[in-house]
């Protein structure tokens, strides 16, 4: 498919995304005004907590592609890590074609933390399907929860605390196992897997085979702990949503707005724009309403989680970028990242 047909695409695909959320919420569009008091009536507490979800989420994410490049027997500082995940966010959200660009960055960095090129892109190809993999979980565990009853801001703000203390947890058990060491990840049986020519399935199938004997190379602790990595990352990100609706006094089951979050997720699968934006905004505003949350809270809910999980993350991302660049990093080259590629 040549490059003119896939942007004929998503802006078509875009335009049907807006016009099905504007039939949706036709009659029901936020006063503007009335948004803005909204905004100026938030809890700040409830925001500072929602800050802080966000932040240590996006930590997880940094520290998951921490312990894979681990597991292959590559290091790389956390800070250096947590700079480099807010980087290639900031490329994802801000770029056309900010996802492959995102990648590319992604494994160059990799690569100069002293990768070879098949662990950089076994690292990159792993990342996204654990983060697939964390999602789909998450999905299922809302399928599994009883609908009522986890209401309130109390409820919410046990669920976020919880989520925060596993973070802190998880994070002091990757700590105590780097401190530890231990050898590379051992060389799975076999020979590594042929690329495949042919048509798409064909092509399909070796990908699939090259990323089962990638992950049979890894330590078992170091792709399950992976694993719960990006699971707390998606779980954080959604307790800073559901903290967000908290300050505005969005009455609306914890249930239901993980059922909103996780739509809005799927949503933003499809790269209709960089990072989702206009897309992702429109459908979380639509979610709320349909929850049944206030026209202006819901505006205003959505405004401040896009702010603390998007647009925010571009001016840091761009200062950690600064940051890497002054030991002298190659710019990005856009490569193609793997479906479901996380936050970045």
């Amino acid at each position: 498919m040549t490059t003119r047909r896939r942007t004929v695409l998503r802006v078509a695909g875009l335009l049907v995304v807006l016009t099905v959320a504007a039939v949706t919420l036709r009659d029901n569009l936020p006063d503007l005004g009335q948004t803005f008091a909204t905004l100026a009536s938030a809890h700040p507490w409830w925001i500072v907590l929602a800050a802080a979800a966000e932040m240590t989420s996006l930590r997880h994410f940094a520290l998951q592609q921490r312990r894979l490049l681990a597991g292959f027997g590559v290091r790389m500082s956390v800070p250096r890590a947590v700079a480099v995940t807010f980087t290639r966010s900031a490329i994802s959200f801000s770029l056309p074609a900010g996802s492959a660009v995102s990648a590319g960055f992604a494994f160059r960095q990799f690569r100069t933390a002293g990768a070879s090129r098949r662990t950089a892109g076994a690292v990159a190809v792993l990342s996204g399907v654990l983060s697939g993999v964390a999602l789909v979980l998450m999905y299922g565990a809302v399928v599994l929860i009883p609908r009522g009853g986890v209401t309130g801001q109390t409820d919410t703000f046990v669920l976020v605390v919880a989520l925060l203390v596993t973070g802190a947890v998880v994070f002091a058990l990757d700590y105590l196992l780097t401190r530890r060491g231990g050898p590379a990840g051992p060389d799975a049986d076999g020979e590594e897997p042929e690329p495949a020519a042919g048509g798409w399935y064909a092509r399909s199938v070796a990908a699939l085979r090259r990323t089962l004997f990638d992950l049979r190379r890894l330590p078992r602790r170091s792709w399950v702990l992976s694993l719960v990595h990006a699971t707390v990352n998606w779980g954080l990100d959604l307790a800073c949503l559901a903290a967000t609706a908290a300050a505005f006094d969005i009455d609306v089951s914890l249930v239901r707005l993980a059922t909103v979050y996780l739509t809005v997720q799927l949503v933003r699968q499809v790269p209709l724009s960089p990072g989702g934006i206009g897309v992702v905004e429109v459908a979380l505003l639509a979610g709320l309403v349909s929850a049944g949350a206030g026209h202006g809270a819901a505006a205003a809910a959505m405004l401040v989680y896009r702010l603390l999980s998007c647009w925010m993350i571009i001016p840091l991302g761009l200062l950690a970028y600064a940051v890497l660049r002054r030991g002298g990093h190659e710019p990005p080259t856009p490569v193609k990242p793997p479906a479901l590629a996380g936050r970045g």
